[in-house]
């Protein structure tokens, strides 16, 4: 053999076997597993912060623990705790509380913000500023907001209330100290913290629709509330949706406002569910309790957030 032929005979060993090799995946030039990398922290902090939390909290609600004893100190009792709370009167006042609460307050926010979405969205001088204000409470912490609505609705020296005397009436409500009126004052006044931010997310929503659909609606004669109930409206139903589901999750798990405000009273007139839930654990030390408290109004909100987007599904103009 020449020395020709054993050169050609080694490259084509070498070329047989790098066309044997298994090919590199790649995606988008890049290994298969360098997105991943980039994915581990947000997975590490979801897992942390997420899902280890709440399969630690469903544990917890079959157990009796005091936090005290340590993590030797749970003790498996099943559905104890759950067969408690269908028998214990606050948890179904809490509830009916929760549900005026979320329920008046949630869909008073979105019409209240919507409307002030339409208003905003039309031509006006200083348009930008006026919206920044009126977004201004969403920024607002939680306790300095809290004071200047306690100084708003003093009994004796609020504005409010002195304004509800020279109007004629005799016995203003004594808002956060009556038992009939503070947890409707705490609605007003979240609506008034929330509203602002209902207002941009509808100006957002309207600014994105095509004007060709108000176009047609004026070549059909359809007047300003033609418009509005056939092009408008249906426009909105999506975020509108996304507003109502978040709200009302959020303001069932409200606790910083109620605590500041009320402390859940006067008596107990004002403690919903996340706040009887604290008091069972943070108060009580019965942490199993608690958990179960925050099983069942998980459980709750879950099926309302669902029924409310299965009944908007279709009603919408791009559904």
């Amino acid at each position: 053999m020449t020395v020709t032929e054993e050169v050609s005979t080694s490259e084509g060993r070498t070329s047989g076997s790098s066309s044997r090799r298994k090919p590199r995946r790649l995606v988008n030039g890049y290994r298969w597993w360098v997105p991943w990398v980039f994915l581990v922290p947000i997975v590490v902090l979801v897992l942390a912060f997420l899902v280890v939390p709440l399969f630690s909290g469903l544990f917890i609600a079959f157990t009796d623990w005091n936090v005290v004893s340590g993590i030797e100190g749970i003790r498996w009792i099943g559905l104890a705790n759950f067969q408690e709370l269908f028998q214990d009167d606050m948890f179904w006042s809490s509830i009916g509380r929760t549900l005026f609460y979320a329920g008046v307050g949630t869909p008073l926010t979105v019409a209240v913000g919507m409307l002030l979405g339409l208003a905003l969205n039309q031509p006006m001088p200083a348009r930008g500023l006026i919206r920044a204000i009126f977004f201004l409470p969403a920024l607002v912490n939680t306790i300095a907001a809290g004071t200047v609505w306690l100084s708003l609705l003093h009994p004796t020296s609020g504005p409010v209330n002195q304004a509800l005397t020279a109007l004629g009436i005799e016995d203003p409500p004594t808002w956060f100290v009556s038992q009939d009126w503070a947890l409707p004052a705490i609605v007003i006044m979240s609506v008034w913290i929330s509203a602002g931010y209902v207002a941009i997310l509808v100006i957002a929503a309207l600014q994105d629709m095509p004007p060709e659909l108000y176009e047609a609606a004026e070549i059909d004669g359809a007047g300003v509330f033609r418009q509005f109930t056939t092009v408008t409206f249906p426009g909105l139903v999506p975020i509108l949706t996304f507003l109502l589901i978040t709200s009302f999750i959020g303001r069932s798990q409200t606790f910083g406002l109620i605590q500041f405000m009320t402390g859940g009273g006067p008596g107990d007139s004002t403690t919903v569910l996340s706040y009887y839930m604290y008091e069972a654990g943070f108060h009580s030390y019965r942490f199993g309790y608690a958990a179960a408290i925050g099983v069942m109004s998980m459980l709750g909100v879950l099926v309302l957030s669902v029924g409310l987007f299965r009944l908007q599904r279709g009603r919408g103009l791009y559904t």
